[in-house]
């Protein structure tokens, strides 16, 4: 993983460290990350991406809390072995993605119906 394959819309509602997190996430669950891949540094990352250290070290706090990387002194962040996600885990995960996509379909103000069909037709 790149910082150039990260990318925060501030247009977007989702904040800033939840976009981040999430695409990590992402980089992770799909094998972009592997177990032991280094992250860069939260001075780095914000440099990089245009946004407050803070931002990041919230984001990769989240990504910590949720057991998906591993922060020492001297190490730096690193990903954790990628274990099976947990019931508790997907559901968070998905409530998550559903509470961003009711935000960006708001601010497009799409009508609920058509959102709620739009999810239909993405499941095919």
């Amino acid at each position: 993983m790149t910082e150039a394959s990260l990318a925060v819309d501030l247009d977007d509602p989702t904040p800033p460290y939840e976009q981040l997190r999430r695409q990590v996430a992402q980089h992770i669950a799909t094998g972009a990350l592997a177990e032991g891949d280094r992250l860069p540094t939260v001075r780095q990352l914000a440099r990089d991406l245009g946004l407050a250290a803070g931002t990041v070290a919230r984001a990769y706090k989240e990504l910590e809390s949720a057991g998906l990387v591993e922060t020492r002194r001297a190490a730096g962040t690193r990903v954790l072995a990628r274990a099976r996600p947990t019931a508790r885990q997907v559901e968070a995960e998905l409530a998550s993605a559903a509470r961003e996509y009711v935000a960006r379909s708001r601010a497009l103000g799409v009508d609920p119906l058509r959102a709620v069909q739009a999810v239909e037709a993405a499941l095919g």
